[in-house]
């Protein structure tokens, strides 16, 4: 499109041909611009934003063809042959043209501190030959009236009615809404909120590429998600089907300071609430206070005070010098209503550029100042430190200076830096915002050798980041599967569910969860109304599915079913059932774990197939106990030790039961034999239980009925008997019951496992019943009625000698310490005599080999009386257990003891140390009739 000069400066201010369309938001001030300009053969209009520049662009297209509109920004340049029409961003536009119709839409922002004097300078001087329309807020009818004499003034209402809505929580938001902040990471804050809560939002940030925002609007316009967070850049014309703003902050920062938002700039955002005729509502979330009565009323009613003063710099430039240059751009505005802009970005950039001596070595000349003040106006997309950004700048005007166009090396390698598509949200944000530094260098006329080439290269990277960002904002803010089930069940229509055959619950091909054994449960991510969403969406597939599981597990063989020390009932891993406690310890109750769609016959059937697997388990693993409490055979006294076996799980202390143990006659004794008991020197107990299977369902059972499987210790000690340990270190804070119902013996620091005890009992019963005399003395014997501790004994048993004290002391056996040289002295000499014996003629008296044997003084203990020694039993059982105290039960500290009686040589090294005592071991005395 030919854009000729025409109009003059003193034509600038006058304001014959200009129309003002003026009114608040949602009056479709754009949409006239777009029909007025397309009614002429040529036309210009001008946006505050990229993006909505973009926007306008796709509709003019769609009107007139792409051939016939031309999109031009800072950073692209769509120009067809032959384009009638040109859509682009305000700092775009041409200070004149020959276009019949131009446009500038948001003037209100030629107030603006930053960007104002822009806006200020296209509103003055850009005129088109048949009409210029100016479009904007209210407030600025009477600035423009001042400024442009002659300008026609239409003012258009709002379509819809906007009211306020008070405060709400962010979580309790309605549908359709734009929660509004003012810094990126409270943007992303409430963005993740509103995932967990509500299943996701849209991002929309000032910083983000066009294409990113396109995409993110994208998402929300078409009801992939309910709930859209941005910055006020929704207020600059974005169309939205927004039915609700709700402002997060109130505070935003300006570019010089932080400050409260103005009425007109609430109001401006507010009114993206409500589309045509549909009303909309705005107000204020998270800890925002509620608006005052006052501020709500000019925002419903679009009463806002007016502009007063526009910036303004002065585009009457001097390029004689970069001094000249300066001072024309601190010039004084012309007319009352103008003040002098700040210092802008490009002017603070020729500041400090000015300083550099290189620089001014360089720009000499109109055509040089020129360049340098071009270079200037490069944006600061990356928002970096002002020194960085204008050594970016100087590099630039250096090259262009001294080689005619920009080092392309220089440019590649840039370029190759912000390629990548790796990392998170800051870090494709960073490299979108730097290649659109380069896209903007690329489309500047003469700054490049290949500007094409770089043109086309800068898009293709930031087209892929962009779509890179979107990705990332999406998998972030953004729950799919929950979206997808409310925008289905918001149509009423029931969405496709399956469920794979390893349980995973799918809806409309989005995991929403896993059906274990006759339970849903919900993917944890589903918060709030989610939640509801995905079960909600899952009971279509549900509700078969119960039926057909319920008749796979009546039909299910014990294989497939497992009962876990837990006590929970489980169906190839999954769990159907718990255990409970019943009337009965060996009866436990059954608990089904299932949900409540598994109703009648079903449930009934998965019930009693649950309790049979128990049974069997029960039955399989104690039959003995089962077999005991209901056998018919016994009576009496037998019947009764039954009934207390079965309460303790198959174990009974002698001692505990000693009375009614000697009141049963041999034939009672037999039967309760062939029941599997066994009649030990130290337990009443039946041996298999003591196997983990069994131990594990007794531990279980006990546990249920006195609720202890949170109790410390609880599976430790059947795991310990699983692994074939015949005894192990006790554990002070482990429940004293879990060793007993593992089979073992709690004694001191150690417990035993019982059937271990009565091979202990094995080797000691030979010591204490043999005498003097009778012939070889057996291993660890020692007088009559006494014994000495074997590395067998402690073999068997896995203990050190520290700890067969408090085992013995336990088992009711009293020790007195011995020199250890008189007790190898006396062994030595017990075991000549038998020697002695051995040799002797058959028939000569034995009596007279025994007391040959010299006699070694036992001590003081000796004195004392004993108990006779415990007799043999047949079928290795001993009738009678050893009285006495449990020692070991009150895990009292033991003394030490020694192993065995040491040798009767010592070797050189022990000589000067006296060698330990050693431990005389006895039965202790105890009173018949006593019960411990």
């Amino acid at each position: 499109m030919n854009i000729q000069p025409r109009n003059s400066e003193a034509a600038a201010l006058d304001g014959r041909g200009v129309t003002a369309v003026l009114g608040p938001t949602n009056t479709g001030k754009t949409h006239l611009a777009i029909e007025r300009m397309v009614a002429h053969e040529s036309g210009l209009i001008g946006l505050p934003l990229r993006l909505l520049a973009r926007e306008v662009y796709g509709r003019v297209a769609a009107r007139v063809g792409e051939r016939n509109v031309a999109l031009v920004t800072g950073e692209e340049k769509l120009v067809p042959p032959g384009a009638r029409y040109v859509v682009s961003t305000v700092e775009a536009m041409p200070r004149q043209t020959d276009a019949a119709f131009v446009a500038i839409d948001e003037v209100q922002l030629a107030a603006d501190l930053d960007r104002g004097h822009i806006f200020t300078d296209r509103l003055l001087h850009l005129r088109g030959r048949q009409e210029t329309l100016l479009l904007g807020a209210a407030t600025m009818r009477g600035i423009l009236e001042r400024l442009l004499r002659g300008i026609s003034v239409v003012t258009r209402p709002r379509m819809s009615v906007l009211s306020y809505a008070g405060s709400r929580k962010i979580t309790r938001l309605p549908r359709r809404s734009a929660v509004v902040a003012f810094s990126a990471d409270e943007v992303y804050a409430i963005g993740e909120l509103i995932r967990r809560q509500r299943g996701g939002a849209a991002i929309v940030l000032g910083a983000l590429s066009p294409r990113t925002r396109n995409a993110q609007v994208a998402l929300y316009q078409s009801g992939d998600v309910d709930y859209l967070v941005a910055t006020d850049a929704i207020g600059m014309g974005l169309n939205l089907d927004v039915d609700h703003v709700a402002f997060a902050q109130n505070r935003k920062f300006d570019g010089f300071q932080y400050r409260e938002l103005t009425a007109a700039e609430l109001g401006q955002i507010a009114g993206r609430a409500g589309r045509h005729v549909r009303d909309g509502t705005f107000g204020v979330t998270g800890q925002v206070d509620p608006l005052p009565d006052a501020l709500v009323e000019r925002i419903e009613t679009h009463q806002f005070e007016p502009v007063k003063m526009l910036q303004w710099r002065s585009a009457a430039i001097d390029l004689s010098s970069i001094d000249a240059l300066k001072a024309s751009l601190e010039a004084a505005p012309p007319l009352e209503g103008l003040t002098r802009a700040l210092p802008a970005a490009d002017l603070r950039v020729l500041e400090r550029l000015s300083k550099d001596e290189d620089i001014r070595a360089l720009a000499t000349g109109e055509s040089r100042v020129a360049l340098l003040w071009d270079a200037c106006a490069l944006p600061d997309y990356r928002k970096i430190a002002p020194a960085q950004h204008a050594e970016l700048v100087a590099a630039i005007f250096t090259d262009l200076a001294r080689h005619g166009h920009v080092n392309e090396d220089y440019v590649a390698d840039q370029v190759r830096r912000a390629a990548s598509t790796e990392g998170e949200i800051d870090t494709l944000s960073a490299r979108i915002a730097q290649i659109r530094t380069w896209t903007f260098v690329s489309n500047r006329p003469g700054w490049l050798s290949d500007p094409t080439h770089w043109q086309e290269k800068t898009r293709e990277i930031e087209d892929r980041l962009s779509d890179a960002l979107h990705e990332r904002l999406t998998k972030r803010f953004v729950d799919r599967r929950t979206s997808v089930l409310m925008k289905r069940l918001r149509e009423n229509a029931m969405p496709e569910a399956e469920i794979s055959p390893a349980g995973e619950v799918l809806v409309e091909g989005h995991h929403v969860g896993e059906m274990q054994g006759f339970r849903f449960t919900a993917d944890k991510t589903a918060e709030g109304e989610d939640a509801r969403a995905v079960k909600a969406a899952a009971q279509k597939a549900l509700a078969a599915e119960f039926e057909t599981r319920a008749e796979r597990f009546a039909a299910a063989p014990n294989g497939d079913l497992a009962l876990g020390s837990d006590g929970v009932l489980r169906w190839l891993g999954a769990p159907v059932a718990t255990l409970t406690a019943g009337d009965d310890a060996l009866r436990p109750r059954v608990v089904l774990l299932a949900d409540e769609q598994l109703t009648g016959p079903a449930r009934d059937r998965v019930a009693a197939r649950a309790e049979r697997f128990v049974a069997y388990q029960i039955e399989t693993h104690l039959k003995p106990l089962l077999d005991l409490k209901a056998a018919d055979t016994l009576t009496g006294m037998a019947r009764g030790l039954a009934f207390q076996l079965v309460e303790n799980f198959g174990l009974l202390n002698r001692r505990d039961v000693a009375e009614e143990v000697r009141a049963l006659d041999q034939e009672a004794r037999g039967a309760m034999r062939r029941l599997g008991v066994r009649f030990g020197a130290y337990h009443i107990f039946v041996p298999a239980l003591i196997k983990p299977a069994p131990a594990g369902l007794a531990t279980l059972l006990w546990a249920l009925r006195h609720d202890a499987k949170d109790r410390p210790g609880y599976g430790d000690v059947v795991a310990a008997l699983a692994a074939g340990r015949t005894s192990i270190a006790t554990d002070p804070a482990f429940e004293r019951a879990f060793y007993r119902l593992a089979g073992f013996r709690n004694l001191g620091r150690r417990a035993v496992r019982v059937d271990i005890l009565e091979r202990l009992a094995d080797l000691i019963r030979p010591a204490l019943n043999w005498k003097p005399g009778a012939g070889k003395r057996p291993d660890g014997a020692y007088d009559e009625g006494a014994f000495v501790v074997t590395p067998a004994m402690m073999s068997i048993l896995g203990a050190t000698a520290e700890d067969m004290e408090a085992i013995l002391k336990g088992l009711g056996y009293r020790g007195e310490e011995k020199p250890a040289e008189e007790v190898a002295a006396r062994l030595e000499a017990l075991d000549r005599a038998a020697e002695a014996e051995q040799a002797a003629p058959a028939d000569g008296p034995a009596q007279d080999v025994a007391q040959a044997a010299p006699q070694v003084p036992s001590g003081p203990a000796a004195e004392a009386e004993e108990p006779a020694p415990a007799p043999a039993q047949p079928s290795g059982e001993a009738e009678e257990g050893s009285g006495g105290k449990d020692a070991g039960a009150d895990g009292a500290a033991a003394p030490q003891c020694a192993q065995s009686a040491p040798p009767a040589e010592s070797s050189a090294a022990q000589a000067d140390e006296a060698p330990k005592p050693v431990m005389v071991w006895r039965q202790a005395r105890v009173e018949r009739h006593q019960r411990p």
